[in-house]
């Protein structure tokens, strides 16, 4: 790697936000397949959208896109709050019905 590299992300440059958006996307990644508590694989997956999330406004910002990567990244927000609506309340309901968050004792959500 060149010195050029690194002193991009030093002063926040494209390279310090997809790095930054890569590292997020692996924590979340490694949440999902290692934990087996169903909050903490949602934790993992909302990470991964993050991160997403975080690459999609970092690309804009350096297209000179400031409006349109906002307005999209508005987008992503208000779908990722129902997506955390809808993910917690299946938690909810899985636990007041099975009494646990372990995925591995939940094998189907059939009530």
């Amino acid at each position: 790697m060149t010195n050029s590299f690194w002193l991009d992300i030093v002063q926040g440059g494209l390279s310090g936000y997809i790095l930054l958006a890569f590292m997020l996307f692996v924590i979340g990644l490694a949440t999902v397949l290692i934990r087996r508590s169903l909050l903490m694989q949602f934790m993992g997956v909302e990470l991964m959208l993050n991160a997403a999330n975080v690459a999609l406004l970092a690309f804009g910002r350096f297209k000179n896109g400031d409006v349109e990567a906002t307005t999209f990244y508005l987008f992503i927000i208000a779908v990722a709050a129902c997506e955390a609506a809808v993910g917690l309340a299946l938690i909810v309901g899985l636990y007041r019905h099975r009494q646990t968050t372990d995925s591995d004792r939940a094998n189907d959500l059939r009530f």
